[in-house]
């Protein structure tokens, strides 16, 4: 039953310390909207725990590291306590924490096991504890926390989601075996169920598959989230004839290409719900579709979901719609059908309230549609067309709003990348070169400090976007254009790649130097998954405010979660309270960094507690 929703004691704004100097810029030009940030309803959101994950930072230290919440007090602070091999536990800060929020033990007997826990610290007084993690005995030396899954096929996604109502995310992956299966297990390994999704999911061809067919190309077809705001979170799955649910029962319909929208229990797999996808392109097959999350009306999270599948051999329909799960039934709220209208899509979706009022839009790379369906605006008249990658963040702290930034595939006109408004998709600068050309990568984060605002960057050197100012023209020193990762503890922005993590260093003119090797998940026995260079999941999930990456091991029967053992004493609510992060972590497709809707970087200022209540648990 659909349970109301609550505000914390904590509802005032989260305390931030920065390790880095604010630095100042002109601005780049005019007000495109009233405030970054309009009066709007609360949304309800995770009631999450305090995500507690330690890991052996060296021979004789701990690193411990917590959640602080988008509705934390002011002035919160925290007292870690440890307890060894199951006895007392013993507080280990001798003042109150009121830093970053993590803390590095070096007084642990590391060959016995170790059990960790933080109580915050409101006004002087202690509060209730949060929930423990153990650091096993003898434990090994590693930025990771591993948790076992059940034999079975490869894994190509992992997504979160709160299945039991306990505060802290559950993972559910997909098989990529024939047929493929979904698999949903608590975050310490224990197996809940499975989904078989039937004789309609061998077809796996990655533009014209089956009809039940998921996580192939740029498409899923899955996502999971607490639709209903009861702190369980549901699976969404599209599905066809022949899917058998986690509880047995299959689903059935005389026409194989029909397709259906469920909504699983997270705890059972079982149906909750069940809607038809609109029928307006069943003429030519089924539709493959990607899934993501927003509040569309600013007060209840909706499914979102962009479904394609090709004309014969040539072009491709194009069909957007949006649905709300109230606990009961599954009820469509829109559908949008592109038609002949010229408004270009690409290989992944942004869910992101674009103009401040609170209620989210939905992103492609070349147009944006309002909470309600209708067109806000195309890109396609000013000469965009598809492309694999844009981003839309914060990247100019000092123009009102948000930006854009996306690449182009094979434009006839030579455009190759370009920067733009989101609210309302004036276009700030672009760059061309003679003739077509495919740049198939684009990348927007501040890695560098030396100017204000976000770095973009494709293949083509490396630009400051609030300036369009070429800051690394060199391209053998500039890094590659794929993930952003949140990881070793300052404000600028480290890179993912195909199992590295590495720090970009723009002052050092030597190319062996200007990338800086972190780490190697090679070495921790980890697998790429999506593309064959992704992790099948990253985001903030445990800990503080850094990112965890997820991968598998090449025997597909264990997770391994990379979260950092680098201490920081920056402090910052956890991204998973965000509203627009949070929506990103929902979102597939070619797999994309994830944005805050404030500007995170060298020089930034306090971001504003997030509009958000926790859902009741």
């Amino acid at each position: 039953m659909k349970q109301s929703v609550k505000v914390s004691i904590a509802a005032t704004a989260a305390m931030i310390l920065f390790a880095t100097a604010t630095a100042s810029a002109a601005g780049t030009g005019a007000a495109t909207t009233p405030a970054d940030f309009g009066p709007a309803a609360a949304r309800p959101m995770e009631n999450l725990g305090r995500g507690v994950v330690a890991v052996r930072s060296s021979n004789t230290n701990v690193l411990v590291s917590w959640r602080l919440l988008g509705l934390d007090p002011d002035g919160i602070g925290f007292n870690v306590y440890r307890s060894t091999a199951g006895g007392a536990e013993v507080k280990l800060n001798a003042a109150v924490l009121t830093g970053g929020t993590n803390f590095t033990d070096s007084t642990a007997d590391l060959t016995r096991s170790n059990s960790y826990r933080v109580r915050p610290v409101i006004n002087g007084a202690e509060q209730p504890p949060s929930g423990a993690f153990t650091l096993t005995a003898n434990h090994a030396t590693e930025p990771v926390v591993r948790v076992p899954l059940r034999a079975g096929g490869p894994v190509k996604f992992v997504w979160v989601g709160d299945l039991d109502g306990d505060g802290e995310y559950d993972y559910v992956v997909d098989r990529q075996t024939s047929p493929q299966t979904l698999e949903a297990y608590r975050r310490d390994g224990q197996f809940l169920w499975s989904v078989n999704m039937g004789p309609n999911s061998t077809n796996q061809n990655n533009i014209e598959g089956g009809s039940a067919t998921i996580n192939v190309g740029h498409n899923d077809g899955v996502t999971v989230y607490d639709f209903d705001s009861d702190s369980r979170a549901e699976v969404a799955v599209r599905i066809a004839n022949g899917v058998r649910f986690g509880n047995g029962t299959t689903f059935t319909n005389s026409n194989n290409n029909r397709q259906f929208i469920a909504i699983l229990d997270g705890m059972t797999g079982a149906p909750r719900a069940t809607a038809p996808v609109p029928t307006d392109y069943l003429a030519d097959g089924p539709m493959y579709a990607r899934f993501g999350v927003g509040y569309l009306d600013g007060a209840r999270p909706s499914l979102v979901a962009f479904m394609k599948n090709r004309i014969g051999s040539g072009a491709f329909n194009l069909m957007m719609g949006a649905w709300q799960f109230d606990g009961q039934a599954l009820t469509q709220q829109w559908k949008w059908l592109r038609g002949n209208q010229n408004t270009p899509d690409g290989h992944n979706t942004r869910v992101i309230d674009v103009n401040g009022d609170g209620t989210d839009e939905v992103a492609e790379i070349g147009f944006v549609l309002n909470g309600n369906g209708t067109l806000r605006y195309s890109l396609g008249p000013a000469g965009i067309v598809h492309g694999d990658r844009f981003h839309i963040a914060k990247m100019d702290p000092n123009r009102p709003g948000l930006q854009g930034y996306g690449v182009q595939q094979n434009n006839p006109s030579g455009l190759r990348d370009y920067y733009y408004d989101a609210t309302n998709g004036s276009i700030i600068w672009r760059h061309t070169a003679s003739g077509t050309a495919d740049v198939g990568r684009g990348m927007a984060g501040d890695i560098d400090p030396r100017f204000p605002g976000m770095e973009v960057w494709a293949f083509s050197g490396v630009y400051n976007a609030p300036t369009n100012r070429l800051t690394e023209p060199n391209t053998s020193l500039r890094p590659w254009p794929q993930l952003g990762l949140w990881w070793d503890g300052d404000i600028t922005m480290e890179l993912l790649n195909d199992g590295k993590f590495e720090k970009w260093n723009p002052a050092d003119p030597k190319p062996s130097n200007s990338l800086q090797r972190l780490l190697t998940t090679a070495n921790y026995g980890a697998v790429d998954a999506s593309q064959n260079v992704q992790p099948a999941f990253y985001g903030d999930i445990l800990g503080d405010w850094r990112e965890e990456a997820v991968y598998t091991n090449a025997s597909y029967n264990q997770l391994i979660i990379f979260t950092t053992n680098h201490p920081s004493s920056t402090r910052l609510y956890t991204l998973a309270h965000n509203p627009a992060y949070r929506n990103a972590m929902t979102l597939k497709g070619y797999m994309q960094s994830h944005h805050v809707d404030y500007f995170l970087g060298a020089g930034m200022t306090k971001p504003p507690r997030p509009n958000i209540v926790y859902t009741a648990r």
